[in-house]
């Protein structure tokens, strides 16, 4: 059938004409590049994070905080990445690395979100034994930043859409689709491979919100549960159960899982959020 939509847009087109969306922050790359790389280690993964006296600071802050409950006061970043590990620790620079492009870009309520839904996933990775649950905290970070490429693209028209979709609870992929001719979950998977991010990534983030479609459901399913524990509001029902019968797990009282995750996505905010 022939799409007569004006507003399609090609979202190749789209990413290949986006302008205002930086290149992967140059911290997170060094930091990508010395974990891949088997011969180095932490003293150098040390030494790119004291260049950046923010992600030092408050890597810091968050070891001691509550978030970890480390009984130990760690009070040098070399002993936070022994304690932390080299995956938490890249899970930390990536979250204050695109944190100023997301707020830019997006909004702060996305960076937000995007924190909320890392945690949600880590702790639902833990708990299921689906993903490693520092990779599951990444995909869950990453899920929504193709909304960051709607928003650039036209804010008045994106705030028109996060307005009619909450307004008359709809699917914001379907109101995506006809305000943009396109959506978040394609572009953000275009935006993934365009920073050579993992296919596993690439994958999640494209079918986020429907898991069944994916070559790999249960780990996908892992983010669409995390993406709609974490709402503003919560979504009536919590899961589609057509979506949840083809998961390898079940979760059995949302609502207090909801409680625990929101309670421990908040101290991350927080530590992150402080001054420096």
């Amino acid at each position: 059938m022939m799409n007569n939509n004006p507003n399609k847009l090609d979202p190749q087109k789209i990413v290949a004409e986006f302008k205002d969306i930086p290149p992967m922050p140059n911290v997170m790359v060094k930091a990508l590049s010395v974990i891949k790389n088997p011969t180095t280690g932490i003293a150098e993964l040390g030494k790119i994070m004291q260049v950046d006296q923010a992600i030092a600071t408050k890597t810091l802050s968050l070891v001691n905080s509550a978030f970890y409950g480390f009984r130990q006061q760690v009070t040098s970043i070399n002993k936070a990445l022994v304690i932390l590990g080299m995956m938490k620790a890249k899970n930390i620079i990536m979250s204050l690395a695109l944190k100023q492009m997301m707020t830019a870009q997006g909004s702060r309520e996305l960076w937000e979100h995007s924190i909320k839904c890392a945690v949600a996933s880590e702790i639902l990775a833990k708990e299921y034994k689906v993903i490693n649950p520092d990779d599951a905290f990444v995909i869950g970070f990453l899920h929504d930043i193709g909304k960051m490429l709607l928003n650039s693209k036209n804010p008045l028209k994106y705030s028109k859409v996060k307005y009619l979709a909450a307004q008359g609870n709809l699917d914001l992929i379907n109101v995506e689709d006809m305000q943009f001719g396109t959506n978040h979950c394609v572009l953000g998977a275009l935006v993934s491979k365009k920073w050579q991010l993992p296919v596993i990534l690439t994958n999640c983030i494209r079918y986020h919100h429907d898991p069944v479609q994916s070559s790999l459901p249960t780990v996908c399913g892992i983010v669409y549960c995390a993406d709609r524990l974490v709402q503003n509001t919560m979504p009536n029902p919590m899961f589609d159960s057509k979506i949840m019968n083809k998961l390898d797990f079940n979760i059995n009282d949302p609502v207090a899982l909801r409680e625990t995750i929101l309670a421990k996505a908040q101290i991350f905010i927080k530590e992150m959020s402080t001054s420096n």
